[in-house]
């Protein structure tokens, strides 16, 4: 049976190493728990490491969060839909915001619920995601900062996670400009210019991050170490938190090539055909997990030199060539995922969780 490890001293590791970090720089932050996929016991093992604002694009999650610690502050990181607000104000504690009408709901609801609820108003700064025009926020600020059972508390914007494009200083710049502007004009306070994602962390760690920027919400970077300006694991971090293990469930030397009339398969390939490799024989793991689990391009051979080929609905076919290693059925074989990988194995009620 197939099974994801989460090792604990790894990411209690990476939150230190980022707590000091976010110390040191005098930013407040939040964990991204959405990886997660609402784990109760991954989700404990953060909050017992000393988390205290999780962050969370789906309610369920945060009402788990809620139900491990009441006070944990809880974030709704993507804008509110109208059908789930009364659940969103009753579970999360702060939410990400870009429509009017949503937060007018919002307001509504908090008011119904006696809750004052918080509100992030997110910034278009052009990676096209969520986010309110720049030329639009004074008069947008305008019909919202005095709404009932409301408090703004931030602004903010997302970068690199629809078209790619990358935090830079001017941007930064410009969201805290805007932050000055609106205290300004309204004579109000507005604590957090929340302008920090995971790829907005290497600004930090070479002293580029502009100082109105104070607030981060960190997921990848905790749970795999990354430097996403340059695709590389940042010093003193682990980029293995989780492992994934998987079990061989047929082991046989097979011919390199298939053979009969080809069409095409479930997936909507055509096998490629090379020549040259007519006669030639590999020998073939079966493993136990397939598409319905994850995607195969987000896997990391962990076990050294072997092959991928293919996959189907619930099963993964890998190439081990002579077999040097003499693996035998039964044999596990061990994954490193990139992020949405694991985003995948967690979101699998068939892959077995384990904290190691």
């Amino acid at each position: 049976m197939a099974f994801l490890n989460l090792y604990r001293d790894k990411l209690r590791e990476n939150f230190e190493f980022l707590k000091k970090e976010f110390d040191d720089n005098d930013v407040s932050w939040g964990v991204v728990s959405k990886i997660l996929c609402g784990n109760r016991k991954y989700i404990k093992e953060l909050i017992d490491m000393g988390a205290d604002e999780i962050h969370d694009s789906r309610i369920s999650n945060l009402a788990k969060v809620k139900e491990i610690n009441p006070s944990v502050q809880t974030v709704y990181i993507k804008p509110p839909s109208k059908r789930n607000i009364s659940d969103m104000v009753r579970y999360a504690d702060v939410s990400l915001n870009s429509e009017l009408n949503t937060i007018r709901w919002i307001s509504e609801e908090a008011v119904k619920q006696d809750k004052k609820h918080k509100i992030i108003i997110m910034v278009e700064t052009g990676d096209l995601r969520e986010g309110v025009m720049g030329d639009h926020l004074i008069d947008f600020y305008a019909k919202v900062f005095d709404l009932p059972n409301l408090e703004v508390i931030g602004l903010g914007t997302n970068l690199n996670c629809l078209n790619g494009v990358m935090p830079s200083a001017d941007k930064l710049i410009q969201l805290s400009l805007y932050k000055q502007i609106i205290e300004l004009k309204f004579n109000k306070k507005i604590p957090w210019v929340s302008a920090g994602t995971s790829v907005t962390i290497p600004l930090m760690l070479h002293q580029q991050l502009p100082k109105g920027v104070n607030h981060f919400r960190v997921g990848e970077t905790l749970y795999f170490g990354a430097d996403l300006f340059e695709e590389k694991t940042i010093e003193g971090m682990n980029p293995n938190v989780f492992e994934l293990f998987t079990e061989i469930i047929e082991m046989q030397e097979k011919p390199l090539l298939p053979t009969g009339s080809l069409a095409t398969n479930p997936q909507g390939e055509v096998a490629e055909i090379d020549e040259s490799l007519y006669g030639k024989s590999s020998f073939r793991a079966i493993l136990d997990l397939g598409l319905l689990d994850v995607d195969p391009k987000y896997l990391i051979a962990g076990d050294g030199d072997f092959e991928i080929l293919g996959a189907s609905s619930d099963m993964l076919i890998i190439n081990l060539g002579e077999n040097p290693k003499n693996y035998k059925v039964g044999d596990l074989i061990k994954f490193h995922l990139k992020y949405m990988g694991a985003l995948a194995i967690l979101n699998s009620s068939y892959i077995e969780k384990r904290v190691v």
